[in-house]
């Protein structure tokens, strides 16, 4: 069982958050499953599990210090591809993809989305 139902990130500009959430998370075999008007989209595999949202208070959009997201990949393949696709929408690199000595096969690379919010890619399956 998860610890978790969903996660959610602010965002100033939707429709850019769209597109880019979109391309990236097809690279992880996620798609977008709802949109939410005006507020916001939610992505998942089979259910609902990452949010993008505009802020319920109707302030800008910021990111957490400290905080970062951390999406699961089916193989090393696609963290390459989720790190491309993220750097060729516009996003910044944060940690090239390659091997984290904190667990046992990790894999993973880093990228700040549009909005700014740190965003990670993992795979944990043997080489």
């Amino acid at each position: 069982m998860s610890i978790y139902t969903h996660v959610s990130v602010g965002t100033n500009n939707l429709s850019q958050a769209r597109e880019f959430y979109d391309k990236v998370l097809e690279e992880l075999d996620y798609k977008r499953i709802a949109d939410l008007n005006d507020n916001g989209s939610i992505w998942g595999y089979d259910s609902p599990a990452f949010f993008v949202l505009k802020p319920a208070d109707g302030a800008p959009a910021t990111v957490g210090n400290g905080v970062t997201v951390s999406f699961q990949a089916p193989s090393r393949a696609a963290v390459h591809a989720f790190h491309e696709v993220a750097l060729a929408l516009g996003a910044k690199d944060e940690g090239q993809p390659g091997p984290r000595d904190w667990a046992a096969n990790a894999y993973a690379a880093y990228v700040r989305d549009l909005d700014g919010n740190k965003l990670a890619v993992y795979c944990f399956v043997p080489a």
